[in-house]
């Protein structure tokens, strides 16, 4: 900390901040408390699982141009460390986070995001699912027995959406509920790590998947994204909603699994990929998958 100019030479105070299970987080406070800081420092081979310090560094830069992320204070090279101004401000509480007035507020986040410059780096969800497989087993670690159904699920999807093919947008890709700070105006997201070019409805999935929207609740909140515009292709698009609820589960349970050959936390990843393998499979089995499959193409 002493290498970033704001703060050389005074006198400082870290505490270790909870929440993550990649990076090691700080808040940082001088002695007089005027200003209050966040540095990231990055957990050990984080670069298997697709993360590039850079990109995070100006996926960070474009969400705080634009209102929605922590403003950058300091890039510290070559570690990669990333030092951000400290939001004040409180989570989103889990269980309000369904309230259509709060689905309202993270769909005009995303949509300022989504909206903005183009950020380097690609986010490509099937391909990193298959990229961490390599990586897996080239580790030895021996695939859960749902990784072939997943797979198949995942073409099927991968081919309904060949169709009708969207525009890459800037995205954050790791909508879990602790990456959202309320600060009383507006909410802010954090934690830009996996942030790259991809499908905004990988975003809204992503957010959906992680909160547990019903039907009736991706409704609110696409409709909010779209503004309430209407839209011929309403059904498509949330049927392509629905289809990348599940592409967000075995991204995210293929994550489990190559965590378990690289990383040195005491944290059970192979519950963690199970616990996803298991949503994505019950998702899957429905009809109401099926008639996605059918209408996210007819567009």
């Amino acid at each position: 900390m002493q290498r970033v100019p704001e703060l050389a030479g005074r006198d400082l105070t870290l505490t270790a901040l909870s929440g993550g299970i990649t990076n090691r987080n700080y808040l940082v406070a001088a002695a007089d408390r005027t200003n209050r800081y966040v540095i990231r420092l990055a957990g050990n081979d984080t670069h298997l699982l697709g993360i590039s310090r850079e990109v995070e560094l100006a996926a960070t830069v474009a969400a705080a141009g634009v209102g929605v992320g922590p403003e950058v204070v300091a890039f510290i090279r070559p570690e990669g460390y990333l030092v951000t101004r400290f939001i004040e401000g409180s989570p989103l509480p889990e269980a309000e986070a369904r309230q259509p007035a709060n689905l309202a507020r993270v769909a005009d986040a995303l949509r300022r995001f989504h909206d903005g410059p183009a950020i380097p780096g690609l986010f490509i969800p099937l391909r990193i699912v298959e990229v961490y497989r390599a990586l897996a087993v080239e580790r030895g670690v021996r695939l859960p027995p749902e990784y072939e159904l997943a797979h198949a699920v995942g073409r099927r999807i991968e081919l309904a959406l060949l169709t009708s093919p969207v525009e890459l947008r800037p995205c954050h890709n790791d909508l879990l509920n602790a990456n959202f700070i309320d600060d009383g105006q507006r909410l802010r997201i954090v934690d830009w790590e996996y942030a790259g070019m991809g499908d905004p409805f990988f975003d809204l999935a992503n957010f959906s998947v992680n909160h547990e929207l019903g039907a009736d609740d991706d409704e609110v909140l696409l409709a909010a994204y779209d503004r309430a515009a209407p839209r011929v292709d309403r059904p498509a698009r949330l049927a392509r909603l629905a289809l990348m609820r599940v592409v967000s589960d075995f991204r995210e349970a293929m994550w489990g699994v190559l965590q378990q050959g690289i990383s040195t936390l005491d944290v059970d990843f192979v519950a963690y990929a199970s616990e996803h393998f298991d949503r994505l499979i019950g998702n899957a089995s429905t009809p109401a998958f099926e008639r996605a499959l059918r209408e996210a193409g007819s567009d």
